[in-house]
């Protein structure tokens, strides 16, 4: 038994003395290690040594062992713990969770005496405090709680307490749990359909298997009428399975829905044909106005709206542009693209009122002070084309000398150093986050002398009154980017707009789907240009070589430009979505590339193209050479018109093949 325990202990001293000797950078990731494995004796262990070490980033191991030992610390640790570390950025995630924990423990008190220093967005802190006080009784929570139950996405297993109280109260209606079964159904959101039931005591278990159906196949559901129209929960089946058909197959759903719209009640078919006309608006069928008409009575939510005014932008029917608006919330509006489109409506259906055009040039001048793609379009209407923005401010050596001494920039540059980009970040936007813009500037210029292009951007695009627009529009690599494009007879301002929107110029970026490097290129669509080119022995790695990258990217943007007829905007969206994509978007007479642009079906691409285009809009200026005589062209010029189909593909035939 002495033996055992001797070795233990040489065991013991010799693990100690390899923490001893690890470097700052090496214990704090044996740490880091030790908290995902949840060792807490390990990870005292590590935070001892890195408090005596005194490294910088010895905070987070402490935090990391602060969590695992939440549960069974008493609050006053807590809240010496908090005290101590009251200016890091996970201070606010653990009174997070210790929130959490009051909570369980129903110690309202001191739940709402530290509620008032939380300012995170979690649901499951806001349905306690919701349930804390339709416990103590001490304030109406009926509205806000309501709002919260109205939600078609998941919310945590903290706000079923909540729900419950208020359906036993009676706070919480049977027509409320309706409400919310139909707009999960609506949002294709099945598992918490089928959650929400439970809630119905009139829904039989054994009837859920009809949502499956409704799901896997909607069409064979509704014309066998499988399910009753009699019941109200046979209605919310028959009206997902309409949607779901919808979304695939909407001629079909459509003649579906005209054959069995007798079978439902007035409000029921309005509900059912602005389903209809949603999803023909996304697909640009030219009959969706008609369908929005016979949803009359209904109340569209703010995307069937949206959708709504981008059909009518499409038809060119200002009036209904301008209603469909007029119909939004406040908040939605409020956006830059309504107020931009409101404006186009009130100015397009002015005639003869010199009232209403000058309401439409209020809100253009008001827009137009603003920095994004909408603004500058707005800019365009009052006669403002968009030159090059002058460098208000440079930042001093003293400045940057002052923000390289902060405690969190300290911070964010040695998670940089050690690899951790992403605790990097949450330090770097913790500290700007209350930065002023000449802070914000020198926070901008420090990241760029780094060459952490991706930060200095971001942060120089929050300045709200001085900016420098070298910062957010900056032009790395600049002789690999204009050679490849002029190789590929590209405009190099679009080229920097791609790269910019696509990696913000961070050569290693890699995208959830796996599209890697300057000009996000999918390993796919990398194998297919390496063919083109005739690139023998071609790896995958070769794409994170900064030349192979950038001659791939200008290799396919040159492809797709010429195979859609030389249209920047469409071949920008088919750099994004795919080339077929974006043929598939036209419509069969011309428009404006800024309608193209608005009616393209998925928000990715439709905010990508817009970035992009506007991105090589400020570019343009900045890439010429000093004292230059060219006249930049405006935006609205750059994105240009879009030609019918039928032109299009006379365009197109007419063109040497892509090939």
């Amino acid at each position: 038994m002495q033996l055992i325990r001797f070795c233990l202990l040489v065991i013991a001293l010799s693990l100690s003395g390899q923490v001893q000797a690890m470097s700052d950078e090496a214990l704090f990731k044996h740490a880091k290690l030790a908290y995902s494995n949840k060792n807490a004796q390990v990870l005292a262990d590590d935070v001892n040594q890195l408090k005596n070490q005194q490294y910088l980033l010895a905070p987070y191991a402490d935090y990391w062992l602060m969590l695992l030992k939440l549960e069974q610390v008493r609050d006053e640790e807590v809240q010496n713990f908090l005290a101590q570390y009251s200016s890091m950025p996970f201070s606010d995630r653990l009174r997070g969770e210790w929130l959490k924990k009051l909570a369980k423990q129903k110690n309202w008190q001191a739940f709402f005496d530290e509620q008032a220093f939380f300012y995170g967005d979690d649901k499951a802190v806001q349905c306690y405090a919701l349930l804390g006080h339709l416990q103590l009784k001490d304030l109406d929570v009926t509205a806000p709680a309501k709002a919260m139950w109205l939600s078609s996405s998941d919310l945590p297993g903290a706000c079923t307490a909540l729900f419950d109280a208020m359906q036993k109260s009676g706070a919480l209606s049977e027509d409320d749990i309706w409400a919310r079964l139909r707009l999960a159904l609506l949002n294709g959101n099945l598992a918490l359909a089928k959650n929400i039931t439970a809630r119905l005591a009139n829904v039989d278990p054994a009837a859920l298997k009809w949502l499956d159906r409704a799901d896997l196949a909607p069409q064979l559901l509704l014309e066998k009428r499988t399910v009753s129209f009699k019941s109200r929960f046979g209605v919310e089946v028959n009206l997902y399975a309409l949607d779901r058909l919808a979304r695939t197959k909407v001629d079909v759903a459509i003649a579906t829905l005209e054959k069995l719209e007798g079978l439902f009640d007035a409000n029921q078919r309005a509900v059912a044909w602005g389903r209809m006309a949603y999803h023909a608006a996304r697909k640009h069928d030219p009959m969706a106005l008609r369908y929005f008409a016979l949803a009359e009575g209904a109340a569209l939510n703010a995307e069937q709206l949206a959708w709504k005014t981008r059909a009518a932008l499409r038809a060119q029917d200002w009036p209904v542009v301008l209603q469909s608006i007029v119909a939004m919330s406040p908040k939605q509006a409020d956006e830059g693209a309504w107020r931009y489109w409101k404006a186009r409506a009130l100015k397009e259906t002015a005639a003869k009122s010199a009232e209403q055009l000058a309401l439409a040039h209020a809100l253009f001048r008001k827009l137009s002070s603003e920095r994004h793609y909408y603004a500058w379009l707005a800019a365009e209407e009052l006669d403002s084309v968009m030159a090059s923005p002058a460098l208000d401010y440079q930042v001093s050596e003293q400045e940057l000398s002052a923000l390289a001494n902060h405690a969190a920039i300290k911070r964010a540059v040695e998670f940089q150093r050690i690899g951790l980009r992403w605790e990097s970040k949450v330090e770097w936007l913790a500290a700007t986050r209350s930065f002023d813009d000449k802070q914000l500037l020198a926070a901008a210029e420090y990241a760029m002398r780094q060459k952490w292009y991706d930060l200095a951007i971001d942060t120089a695009d929050d300045t709200k009154f001085t900016h420098n627009f070298a910062l957010r529009y900056p032009t790395p690599y600049r002789d690999l980017f204009r050679n490849y494009a002029k190789d590929a007879g590209l405009d190099e301002a679009w080229v920097y707009g791609i790269a910019r929107q696509e990696s913000h110029f961070m050569h290693f970026a890699k995208s959830g789907v796996g599209a890697s490097g300057l000009m996000q290129i999918m390993p796919t669509t990398a194998k297919w240009v390496a063919q083109r080119i005739g690139l023998v022995d071609y790896s995958h790695s070769m794409l994170h070589d900064l030349p192979t990258n950038v001659e791939f990217g200008t290799h396919y943007m040159r492809y797709a430009l010429d195979l859609l007829g030389g249209q920047a905007v469409m071949a920008t969206a088919g750099y994004n979505a795919g080339p077929s994509r974006a043929k598939e978007w036209l419509a069969a007479e011309p428009m404006e590339a800024a309608i193209y642009i608005e009616s393209i079906p998925y928000a990715e691409t439709r905010l990508y193209v817009q970035k992009v285009m506007a991105n090589a809009q400020i570019y343009a200026p900045r890439l010429l050479p000093e004292n230059s005589s060219i006249k930049i062209q405006s935006l609205k010029a750059r994105l240009g018109q879009i030609p019918g189909r039928a032109k299009f593909e006379q365009q197109t035939l007419a063109l040497p093949s892509a090939d």
